[in-house]
């Protein structure tokens, strides 16, 4: 029926054109790019800004207080256009999976068309079928888990590094995160499914792949075939010569992953290792099981096994009951790791969680003085750790022209670092040898060798 809609379509959609406003996760990134693939085998070209789009889908994320904010508005501001354009407007992802944001959508946005979960993606060529022969809104959110659908078409907007999801959904039910209530249980993908994607990502020419899943390393795929065995499998592969992984979880960090990823060639050895909080206290109250001095514990073993490993993470500030010695706890995990990129949020209250109804809320004037310090003592071991990289040779996939100079070419090196540098257009896609000339906060200068 999918492939029967998307056909069908054709004949409704000749000339028109799609926008996709994605928001949140690299699972989000990865999903849009199948919404993307379907829309185009209906038959739709990619418009270049919402005003000149036909269909225009918001695939939300629940992750913040204030994505709720930013897609109303963004709604509000396509009343007028939806006129014009006869455009029909798709809402899909986490937070369509809120009954409470379903609601307001139909009391107070009439202009949305069609709403979808994150378990019917694969749905969206029937629902857009309907509306364009029968005109009628299409309402359709599971709230029990979906199954695996493979074979779906995808658009990647990478040229050489692609992602590729291996697991949907969360069992880990952190009180802070609405994650799991809004992508469903685990559910893992066959292993010969994603190794023959990743096949055919490597005969299209494709260097670097990412693994994504809500918690990567927890990946099963029946018969005792796990994560490591994937990744081993996966570093088998020729032409794949970069392979990332995000999000694993602490707590499933098992030694066979390590001795993995200490062996495997393709795979980098800079490894995303959420945090949240450095104090146990805390840890227990997101309910992460476990504790300050296992998670460093944890980061030496990894180093003992990997020694040129270098570690990135997550970190909540404010979570309720969180004192100022919890706080700096925190502190102390940062500087006694050193990552070399910490992402920082400021605690916001999802409805539905369970820290929603937490007693001993941080006041919003706290949360701030701590997040700024914080964010100081990230950035100074950032340059520190930055300076490091002067003098070196660094392997780097080359991506493509810089943002804000188009005379300039940009890449990372396996480490995750963004390096910025003089070259031939004819060196994009291709991982090449640059050296290191000079650091900066956010970027790595160098020149090709």
């Amino acid at each position: 029926m999918i492939e029967e809609a998307m056909l069908m379509a054709k004949e409704y959609t000749t000339g028109l054109k799609y926008f996709i406003n994605t928001m949140g996760c690299k699972l989000n990134e990865n999903d849009s790019e199948k919404i993307a693939g379907m829309l185009t085998k209906m038959g739709y070209s990619e418009a270049k800004s919402v005003e000149e789009a036909n269909i225009v889908v918001f695939n939300t994320c629940c992750i913040r207080e204030n994505a709720e904010e930013k897609l109303f508005g963004k709604l509000g501001e396509l009343k007028n256009l939806k006129k014009q354009n006869n455009m029909i407007i798709c809402l899909g992802g986490c937070m369509s999976q809120e009954k409470h944001v379903v609601d307001k959508v139909k009391q107070s946005y009439s202009q949305v068309d069609i709403v979808f979960g994150t378990h019917n993606i694969h749905k969206l060529p029937e629902m857009i079928l309907k509306k364009l022969t029968e005109n009628q809104k299409v309402f359709d959110v599971w709230d029990i888990d979906g199954d695996i659908i493979e074979g779906l078409p995808v658009k990647r907007t990478g040229e050489k590094n692609a992602l590729v999801t291996i697991m949907y959904g969360c069992n880990n039910f952190c009180t802070y995160c609405i994650v799991p209530y809004v992508r469903g249980r685990e559910r893992s993908r066959k292993p010969e499914d994603i190794l023959k994607e990743v096949r055919n990502l490597a005969s299209e020419g494709y260097k670097e792949i990412m693994l994504l899943g809500q918690n990567v390393n927890s990946y099963d795929g029946g018969a005792g075939y796990h994560f490591s065995n994937l990744l081993r499998d996966i570093d088998q592969i020729p032409g794949i010569n970069i392979v990332r992984f995000m999000s694993p979880h602490p707590k499933d960090f098992t030694d066979d992953v390590i001795s993995a990823i200490a062996d495997c060639k393709s795979v980098c050895k800079v490894i995303h290792l959420p945090l949240q909080s450095g104090s146990s206290k805390v840890l227990n109250l997101m309910n992460r099981k476990y504790t300050k001095e296992q998670y460093l514990t944890l980061v030496q073993k990894i180093r003992e096994k990997v020694p040129d490993v270098t570690f990135t993470t997550d970190i909540i500030v404010g979570f309720p009951g969180e004192e100022e010695a919890d706080f700096l706890d925190t502190l102390d995990v940062v500087e006694k790791v050193k990552f070399e990129q910490v992402f920082m949020f400021i605690y916001s209250v999802r409805k539905g969680t369970a820290a929603e109804k937490m007693p001993n809320h941080v006041p919003e004037e706290i949360k701030s003085e701590r997040f700024n310090r914080l964010k100081e003592l990230a950035d100074r071991i950032t340059e520190e750790e930055n300076k490091k990289y002067i003098g070196t040779v660094q392997k780097v996939l080359v991506e493509g022209e810089s943002k804000t100079n188009a005379e300039v070419l940009t890449g990372r090196t396996r480490s995750n670092k963004i390096v910025n540098f003089s070259g031939s257009k004819s060196l994009i896609g291709k991982e090449i040898d640059v050296e290191i000339i000079s650091e900066h906060v956010w970027y790595l200068k160098g020149k090709a060798v």
